[in-house]
């Protein structure tokens, strides 16, 4: 059964954490350097917790990290799973699932992806304010267990407005440009071609990638309130010159990332005030 899966590998990092947490992170491409800001570390490595979903994309390093960011106790996922490996959608998003046993509230899902806006750059950072899931399958559907969620849940604000509003002001404070948009799941593995992409910007989306609305959708659905941020890499086919690279990607991503943790450093912080 899903459920007794899932309690099994919240049961295992309970044993080895013993503690409360206080926020999730989920980092993407390039973005895992929140780490090195994090004090009294534990690392859990993905292969080593039952049931887990293993790693398999370059730029993930595929570990649990516990550790503290001021008062603040923080649970950061360094890689996700992808619909696009062939994983099912329950499991990429099962370390949401598992953040519900963990009894977490709030979660942080940061991802890298290509502009669709023409106002936006490579290296820009998005708060995300809602998603277009454009693949015709979602993590919820299936047979329901009440323990986690209802059937039909709430989908109005898939990002709460009281954290995107924090994060906007503290990225002011900071000095540091921010644009909010609608992000769009694709999935890939291959990048889109500029037919659908210009589609799916006359649909609204603002930026594109391959991941974070499964992880949203869970989070939704368990009761973690949630907020998203884009990296911007790369513009998306038709906007650019030039083919795309997952190479670039992660390059593009890793430089923005010290504006990134530097912005979400402090909002961590500000969270247990």
């Amino acid at each position: 059964m899903f459920y007794n899966k899932v309690k099994e590998s919240a049961g295992y990092i309970s044993s080895i954490i013993n503690t409360e947490i206080d926020v999730a992170v989920i980092l993407g491409s390039g973005l895992g350097k929140l780490v090195d800001i994090m004090e009294e570390k534990i690392y859990i490595p993905y292969k080593d917790i039952p049931n887990f979903p293993v790693i398999s994309v370059v730029g993930h390093a595929g570990n649990i990290v516990y550790g503290k960011i001021g008062n603040t106790k923080v649970l950061a996922l360094q890689g996700r799973f992808h619909y696009y490996e062939g994983f099912t959608m329950k499991e990429t998003a099962y370390p949401v699932y598992v953040m519900k046993l963990l009894n977490i509230k709030k979660m942080i899902v940061t991802n890298a992806c290509g502009g669709i806006n023409p106002n936006f750059k490579p290296g820009d950072l998005m708060i995300i304010d809602d998603f277009i899931n454009s693949v015709s399958d979602n993590p919820l559907r299936g047979s329901n267990d009440e323990r986690f969620g209802v059937r039909f849940p709430d989908m109005s604000e898939p990002y709460s407005l009281k954290l995107r509003n924090m994060a906007k002001s503290i990225a002011d404070d900071l000095g540091i440009e921010t644009k909010n948009g609608v992000y769009t799941f694709f999935q890939g593995p291959y990048y889109e071609t500029a037919a659908e992409i210009r589609m799916y910007g006359r649909s609204g989306s603002d930026a594109i990638g391959m991941s974070t609305v499964p992880e949203t959708i869970v989070a939704n659905y368990v009761g973690i309130e949630t907020l998203g941020i884009s990296c911007i890499t790369n513009m998306a086919t038709g906007l650019r010159v030039g083919s795309h690279s997952h190479e670039e990607v992660v390059a593009i991503a890793e430089e923005t990332s010290k504006k990134l943790c530097k912005w979400m450093e402090e909002f961590i912080r500000q969270l247990k005030k």
